[in-house]
C-alpha cells in the first residue's frame, strides 16, 4: 500500500491508449449523468513542467504503511479513513458522496473522490501530528516524497 499521486491532462484522461484514462473518464461521466451531474470534461491540458505552478505533479509515498493507518483509526472514523485511503482516483470538484466504477484496478472497483472531500480528512490528520514548519507548503514533482524520506527523517531524529 502506499499513495501514488499523478497529475493527469485532457489528453491523457480521454485517452484510449495503454495508459490512458479514457475508460475511467467514460465510465465517471456515465455516472455523473446518471446521477443528473454534467460530466467532468473540463479538463486542463497537460502542461510542461514549470517549477512551482502546481500544474504538472508527481507523488510517490510507500513505506510501510502501518503507523499511518493506525494514525487514522485513532484520528477518523472507518467511513473517513476509507475515503481517506481508498480512493482510485482524485478529481478536483466536489461529490456528495464517493463513486464506485466497474473498472478494475488490481483486485477491486475504482473508487472515486472529490478533492474537496478529501483535503479536510488529510488536514486532520497533518493537524493531529503537528507537521514542523519545515514542511513543504506546496510541492512540484517529487518534493513531498524526497521531503518525507530525507529532511523529516533527519527532523525526527533531533
Amino acid at each position: 500500500m502506499g499513495v501514488y499521486l499523478v497529475s493527469v491532462g485532457a489528453e491523457e484522461w480521454f485517452g484510449d491508449e495503454e495508459d490512458g484514462w479514457g475508460e475511467v473518464a467514460s465510465a465517471l461521466n456515465a455516472e455523473l449523468r446518471r446521477r443528473g451531474l454534467p460530466p467532468y470534461e473540463d479538463v486542463p491540458p497537460e502542461t510542461d513542467f514549470a517549477p512551482g505552478s502546481g500544474q504538472a505533479f508527481e507523488e510517490k509515498l510507500t513505506p510501510s504503511m502501518t503507523g499511518f493507518l493506525a494514525l487514522c483509526q485513532t484520528h477518523l472514523s472507518r467511513e473517513e479513513s476509507e475515503i481517506l485511503s481508498g480512493w482510485t482516483v482524485l478529481v478536483p470538484f466536489s461529490l456528495d458522496e464517493e463513486i464506485w466504477l466497474p473498472i478494475e484496478s488490481g483486485d477491486h472497483e475504482s473508487m472515486v473522490a472529490g478533492a474537496p472531500q478529501v483535503l479536510p480528512l488529510a488536514e486532520k490528520l497533518a493537524a493531529a501530528i503537528d507537521l514542523p514548519a519545515e514542511t513543504p507548503p506546496t510541492c512540484d514533482n517529487l518534493d513531498l516524497s524526497m521531503w518525507f524520506s530525507h529532511q523529516a527523517k533527519e527532523l525526527a531524529t533531533t
